[in-house]
């Protein structure tokens, strides 16, 4: 792989959504995306981090993982398929998101998005699936 290929065409911008949830994005590469989320502002009823906040920022995590992939490849990426599960809850702190490819295709990119607390513990595992497409059919 030259030089011009190993370089990142692609760089995260955040989308409305992402900028109320708080998100900061602290890595990317094409193997890595690592971002970072307030529990603050993203609770439920209860006092806990709300389980859909999680869901957004692995799909945000997976998917901005998914379009550096595909800029490599002249393409775009689309979202076709999320599951999560919350195996543990947070109250406070910052909660980080670590995407890494399960799969990297042509037409398909599959991750898995690993959220975690500030010490480390697990909190949810995600799978995200996008399709690759030609910009000219987004």
């Amino acid at each position: 792989m030259s030089a011009d290929e190993r370089r990142e065409p692609w760089t995260i911008h955040l989308g409305e959504l992402d900028e109320k949830l708080g998100i900061r994005v602290l890595e990317q590469s094409a193997e890595r995306v690592v971002t970072t989320m307030p529990v603050a502002g993203n609770t439920q009823s209860l006092g806990r981090l709300h389980g859909g906040a999680s869901a957004a920022l692995a799909e945000a995590t997976g998917s901005w993982a998914g379009m550096i992939h595909a800029s490599l490849r002249g393409k775009v990426c689309v979202g076709v398929d999320l599951n999560i599960t919350h195996h543990r809850g947070a109250r406070d702190g910052d909660i980080v998101a670590t995407a890494t490819p399960l799969h990297a295709g042509s037409r398909i990119a599959t991750y898995q998005v690993v959220i975690t607390d500030g010490e480390g513990r697990l909190l949810a595992t995600a799978r995200i699936t996008n399709m690759l497409m030609d910009p000219k059919d987004h």
